[in-house]
């Protein structure tokens, strides 16, 4: 066979092998070093074209979140087959590619390499933050009464306790306070202390919380408010007491939050948020704008969709406060396209180690028609400390665009015979939190209303009648125009449980003509806040 056959045989096989290794942008990157290099010398006398970036994704339509196909050429299995069978020549050819490979991956220090290893760009994007100069205290916020977060109640100060009570030993040493230097952005550094990232600032190797130093709450939501202090004021929003008459549960209620917090590299590279200004979506504020409404609604149990900063906030942080969290990410994640992205976004489930008991966990790739999708779930069985009476929690995020509604119908038939499997058939009652991507009308909302898991959307209690969800559940501006739907729920086992009370959505005065997000508000969807207990036994 002629060097010039051999070489297209062996420049797609080769950039096979490089994008199981390369994040997508490098793959196209790896491809033309690898078929400039096989081609510059033969001297055929044409030059070769400058390489030309691939197809971007298409952007995202009125509410919808963004598409999520895989590169299934540079990923097929018979590129790497047949990149094994060229023998010698197709072997240092392989050596050559890798070598390209490699030179790929110089090439894009900020993009993401693995779930628990974090760019180097973080670190540097974070840096001004964590490492501030000596200067005058930060001016802090004095809000007015109506807008002032309430006090970090007595069950996260509790967590925050138990956590001082289990943490092991630890010999670094706290950064200094004061002098202009953020204690949030001292927990932060505190996470990064000691870690591999020190020898290796190309890794951020995320730590174990246990090894952190539990952090105060009440602490904690001060220091987001001096972060935030050139910022407007926190939207208020209070519970609607949801109570029927008859005898009341004896225990604490559980709350439960769920919230699609917009993924950071979504936020800032595809979402086109065109009355947004930029400013608003710097992660530095964003992230103390998201822990101050966490803070602020003190849950049990937090369910969180669209999760692009797992290993290094939410985990070390909430993990601090007591929480013990799960992350399972997206396989194609659409944040993995983006230029400096902080990996791949996906479901994150979090509860109250001092009131919960972790009985099974389950991570669930979705499938539709057979076929693995890219969307997940997270399905965990947990136990009261308190009562020892055991309920599911889950969490998931499905398919979004217009288009896609009997495959997001599929995916919701396939979690629902999941969660049958792992509440034994409604024995174990159940929560679901999740960003359907589906109004009420669509089909997979029907399957939920009327599945044999005898689920009913907790939301629905705050209608007049009790039978309609709220008229929007986020409500953001494109470049394709004004999108307002209904497309987050929490589900729950109306026969073993009851919800106390809810929190109410923000009006549309309060939410502004140039919608969300926004200074005020970190997301483009609003929080869903449900207090629960369990019905008595006969």
């Amino acid at each position: 066979m002629d060097p010039p056959s051999l070489s297209r045989l062996v420049a797609p096989a080769l950039s096979a092998l490089c994008a199981r290794r390369l994040p997508r942008s490098s793959r196209r990157l790896a491809a033309d070093s690898v078929f400039a290099s096989q081609h510059q010398p033969l001297s055929l006398g044409l030059a070769c074209p400058a390489p030309s970036p691939g197809p971007r994704r298409e952007e995202k339509e009125p509410g919808s979140l963004h598409s999520d196909a895989p590169d299934s050429l540079l990923d097929s299995p018979a590129s790497a087959r047949l990149a094994g069978g060229l023998g010698a020549p197709g072997a240092a050819a392989a050596a050559a590619a890798a070598a390209a490979g490699v030179a790929a991956a110089a090439a894009a220090p900020g993009m993401y390499q693995s779930p628990r290893r974090l760019c180097s760009a973080l670190l540097q994007r974070d840096a001004p933050g964590l490492r501030r100069p000596p200067g005058p205290p930060p001016r802090r916020r004095s809000p007015a009464p109506a807008a002032a977060p309430r006090l970090a109640s007595p069950r996260l100060l509790a967590a925050a306790s138990a956590a001082r009570g289990i943490a092991r030993s630890c010999s670094r040493t706290a950064c200094p306070m004061g002098n202009g230097t953020s204690r949030l952005y001292s927990a932060l550094t505190k996470t990064l202390d000691g870690s591999p990232a020190a020898q290796h600032p190309e890794y951020l190797v995320a730590p174990d919380p246990e090894q952190l130093e539990p952090i105060d709450p009440k602490e904690l939501l001060e220091e987001c408010r001096a972060v935030l202090h050139t910022r407007p004021p926190r939207f208020q929003r209070g519970f609607v007491d949801l109570r029927a008459d008859g005898p009341s549960s004896s225990h604490a209620p559980i709350r439960v939050m769920q919230w699609n917090i917009l993924a950071q590299a979504l936020g800032e590279g595809k979402d086109n948020f065109v009355q947004c200004p930029l400013e608003a979506l710097k992660w530095e504020e964003r992230k103390c704008l998201i822990l101050e409404e966490i803070l602020a609604y003190q849950p049990d149990i937090l369910c969180l969709q669209e999760v692009d900063h797992y290993f290094d906030t939410f985990r070390p942080l909430l993990g601090r406060l007591g929480y013990q969290g799960t992350f399972f990410p997206k396989p194609w994640s659409p944040c993995l396209d983006v230029e400096h992205n902080n990996g791949p976004d996906g479901c994150a489930l979090f509860f109250l180690q001092n009131r919960f008991k972790l009985v099974n966990s389950a991570n669930i790739r979705l499938t539709a028609m057979t076929l693995k999708t890219n969307q997940v779930a997270i399905a965990q069985t947990l136990e009261c400390k308190e009562s020892s009476r055991q309920f599911c929690i889950a969490v998931t995020h499905l398919k979004a665009r217009t288009g896609w509604e009997r495959f997001r119908s599929a995916q919701g038939c396939d979690l629902l015979q999941n969660l049958q499997n792992i509440t034994q058939g409604a024995k174990i009652p159940l929560i679901v939190c999740g960003d359907f991507n589906a109004e009420p009308t669509e089909e997979v909302y029907r399957h939920f209303a009327s599945s044999s898991l005898n689920l009913n959307s907790a939301y629905k209690l705050l209608s007049a009648d009790g039978q309609s969800e709220p008229p929007y559940t986020t409500w953001k501006i494109r470049t394709s125009g004004e999108s307002r739907h209904t497309l987050d729920y929490i589900w729950y086992s109306k026969h073993a449980l009851s919800v106390r009370s809810a929190l109410a959505l923000l009006t549309e005065e309060q939410i502004g003509p140039n919608r969300l997000p926004s200074f005020n508000y970190p997301s483009d969807h609003l929080s869903l806040v449900c207090d629960f207990s369990f019905n008595e036994e006969p």
